[in-house]
């Protein structure tokens, strides 16, 4: 390719809230960036809206029964020439298609490992955003990272502040992290919309309070998540995974303006933090643009309208999931994988209102306890950990045995 030549760009979960912000991104950089295809499991009206603005190659749903209707309504509309297919098979073609140089991994949840990593296997540039792929496979997919010559960089706001406060060299083309002399990684939290509240006031708590997030506009699951405070044991799994260290070394810090968005400690005594404001363009024009960097169209950070940062320490008494994630990645193996697959089930047992919010942490704590931790040594492994995880966590829902 040509350095004039548009990068071809597949965007996995397209109608998400990273998936929208990356369309922004892009359509502010028509001339850099085009898209090869975009991706939805079951959001058929928002992936057509998607289609007719934006106009990719490919159109890749859940169903035959959605692409037919998909492809109904872009003909109809001039737009026959869009290819629409389905299922998973598609999903992982359009991951490691050839004339794709970028990957931006946005499907939530554990839906997303298998294409993330087929996009890992072709060497593609991946803009991870999918961070259970790496809580569920962190070692599995670490080394087809670097078996495939895959470029992994991190989308979500506090990695990807680590990987800019961290130093790097350059070698050729490429550059390389520097870990000598890091001491410490310090992950950010918001805190969530319930940072204050009793554990009396959290047990009556609904699901449009958990999806009401203070400064950040997420998707339900993962607003659920970060009131629980599992998001950010999912992340402190991840950053493990990243940039290879031990969980001892990731300090979580509540941080309730969202502002500095994670810091490095070094042996010297240096702390380094990246800043700017609440918006997930500024991870995502990044990971596009590396190693140059590109106007994301995100207001510049005003510090005297900011005037103050606060920083306290999380408390695990009425917010224990990121205890429980802790406690996961240290266990290893496929620990993990149970830990995401239990916390999905019972993220969504609550949304459906079957299960309290305090109670989501309850049930992962039950079935990490009743799950028998194995080497996290295949694919296979770690997959049918995560189906075995599911069931148990179920059944003890459907028992309230927990």
């Amino acid at each position: 390719m040509s350095s004039s030549s548009p990068q071809q760009v597949t965007l996995l979960g397209a109608t998400g809230s990273i998936g929208r912000s990356t369309l922004d991104v892009i359509a502010q950089h028509s001339a850099s960036y085009r898209l090869h295809a975009v991706t939805a499991y079951r959001s058929r009206d928002a992936l057509l809206e998607i289609c007719l603005q934006h106009e990719p190659a490919r159109a890749v749903i859940g169903t035959e029964s959605d692409a037919q209707w998909l492809r109904t309504r872009l003909r109809d509309a001039g737009r026959g020439h869009v290819d629409v297919s389905h299922g998973e098979a598609a999903l992982l073609e359009v991951s490691r298609a050839a004339e794709v140089d970028v990957v931006m991994a946005a499907i939530m949840g554990a839906a997303g490992l298998l294409p993330t990593l087929a996009a890992v296997e072709a060497g593609k540039r991946v803009l991870l955003a999918n961070k259970e792929a790496l809580v569920m496979s962190g070692g599995l997919f670490m080394d087809a990272v670097s078996r495939h010559g895959a470029t992994l960089l991190p989308i979500d706001s506090e990695h990807n502040a680590i990987y800019q406060c961290l130093p790097m060299q350059r070698a050729g083309r490429h550059r390389e992290l520097i870990r000598d002399g890091v001491s410490r990684l310090l992950l950010t939290a918001s805190g969530g919309p319930f940072r204050n509240w009793s554990l009396e006031a959290l047990a009556n708590v609904t699901p449009d309070q958990a999806c009401a997030h203070p400064n950040w506009s997420m998707g339900r699951k993962i607003s659920v998540d970060s009131a629980t405070m599992m998001n950010k044991g999912l992340e402190l799994i991840e950053a493990c995974w990243l940039f290879d260290t031990a969980p001892a070394q990731v300090e979580v810090v509540v941080h309730p303006q969202s502002i500095v968005h994670s810091m490095v400690g070094y042996a010297d005594g240096s702390v380094l933090a990246q800043m700017g404001n609440p918006d997930m363009r500024t991870p995502i024009a990044y990971g596009l643009a590396w190693p140059s960097r590109v106007d994301a169209g995100v207001e510049p950070l005003d510090l005297f309208v900011i005037s103050r940062l606060d920083f306290e320490a999380p408390d695990d008494v009425r917010f224990p999931c990121l205890r429980l994630a802790r406690e996961a990645m240290e266990a290893g193996g496929t620990a993990p994988a149970s830990l995401n697959a239990a916390n999905e089930v019972a993220v969504q047992a609550f949304l459906d209102g079957k299960l309290s919010f305090l109670g989501i942490a309850r049930l992962v704590s039950a079935t990490l306890q009743a799950t028998e931790v194995c080497a996290a040594d295949s694919l296979d492994v770690v997959l049918c950990e995560d189906a075995r995880a599911r069931q148990l966590a179920e059944r003890l829902l459907h028992q309230r045995s927990f």
